[in-house]
């Protein structure tokens, strides 16, 4: 069974600038965590916001423990280093792929995101019902948990993707909303009465379940080949299902439609110019990529960032377009260089 975790977060989101900031901290002073006084004075921020910081640059795979400290992961390097991909988060293709860090961990996932996305059944998301399931669960795997620690790890999870009402003018860092909030993915619909007598009503949310074409082919691919190599590392093939409806396969972590999944894996071949191939018979429906143990993650990443040609993928007067201030991508101009050797390859 995986260890858990419900807290560390301090009752935090992340914020916009956390990231930047732990990237900034560790570069110049690798045991920063290991001294939260020190810490307060580098990121002008409260000691909870710190352990914050910390937790979530762990989380989204931008840092990970080291020698007693912290040091930055390639991940991290890749993305916030001098020269960066994203380096200030302004691409919401970098939302998406730190929406995926969170939701692939295997060993130690964070409780609310892996239940409510992998196996939260409903179609309407509400506080009552959640609260009451997360109990249910706490119970069976004998993890004995306060409700105001089940309230408080619900909370961050819905405000990491849904905005908040702060006071009006407010503008203090820890009320800025997490910029996963971008996203959509979780959506208000609406209230209902809560059945206690006395006349509450509380938000009703839903994931928001359509195709999402700012979910480049290349960030598909990213995503594809490092759900294969944490979730079924000993596996020649991936069966549909391992794509569309698995646990944390890509089409239940990004809320993919079936149909969307199926147009991607019928475009996977000339998506990845032949290196992962997808056959469908009448008894076969399965992912294909005889050099897997050869290809590099990070390679695979750095596709996702080269090209910025308004186009295919996204209508640039979309509302989601303009919401989010970032050019599509054509991903017809991409080149995979890594990818030319394997070109010649044929599958029986």
């Amino acid at each position: 069974m995986p260890n858990y975790r419900f807290s560390g977060h301090e009752t935090f989101p992340c914020r916009y600038t956390w990231l930047p900031k732990a990237f900034a901290a560790i570069h110049r002073t690798p045991d920063i965590f290991s001294n939260e006084e020190a810490a307060i004075v580098e990121m002008g921020v409260g000691k909870n916001m710190v352990r914050a910081i910390r937790f979530w640059a762990q989380m989204t795979g931008v840092a990970e423990p080291a020698n007693g400290g912290y040091e930055i992961t390639s991940l991290g390097e890749l993305l916030l280093g001098p020269g960066g991909l994203d380096r200030f988060l302004e691409d919401r293709r970098t939302l998406w792929l730190f929406h995926w860090m969170l939701l692939s961990r295997v060993e130690d996932p964070l409780f609310a995101w892996d239940y409510l996305i992998n196996r939260w059944v409903h179609p309407q998301i509400n506080r009552t019902d959640v609260l009451r399931v997360f109990e249910q669960e706490a119970k069976r795997i004998d993890r004995k948990l306060s409700r105001v620690t089940l309230e408080q790890h619900f909370d961050v999870f819905l405000h990491t993707y849904t905005p908040t009402r702060g006071r009006k003018g407010d503008i203090q860092e820890d009320n800025l909303d997490c910029p996963l909030v971008e996203l959509e993915l979780i959506e208000r619909i609406g209230e209902r009465r809560v059945g206690d007598g006395v006349g509450r009503h509380e938000p009703v949310y839903a994931f928001r379940r359509e195709a999402k074409p700012d979910i480049t082919p290349e960030l598909f691919i990213f995503c594809l080949l490092d759900y294969w190599n944490k979730r079924k590392p000993n596996e020649a093939t991936l069966a549909f299902r391992d794509v569309s409806v698995a646990h944390g396969s890509i089409g239940q972590v990004f809320k993919l439609p079936e149909m969307d999944i199926r147009e991607r894996l019928e475009r996977l071949h000339d998506d990845s110019n032949g290196l992962f191939t997808y056959q469908e018979s009448a008894s076969i429906q399965r992912v294909i990529c005889p050099n897997r143990q050869e290809i590099s993650g990070l390679d695979l990443l750095t596709t996702v960032y080269q090209s910025d040609d308004v186009g295919d993928h996204l209508d640039a007067t979309s509302p989601h377009a303009r919401r989010s201030g970032n050019r599509a991508v054509n991903t017809r101009t991409v080149q995979y260089p890594l990818f030319v050797s394997h070109e010649g390859v044929t599958h029986d």
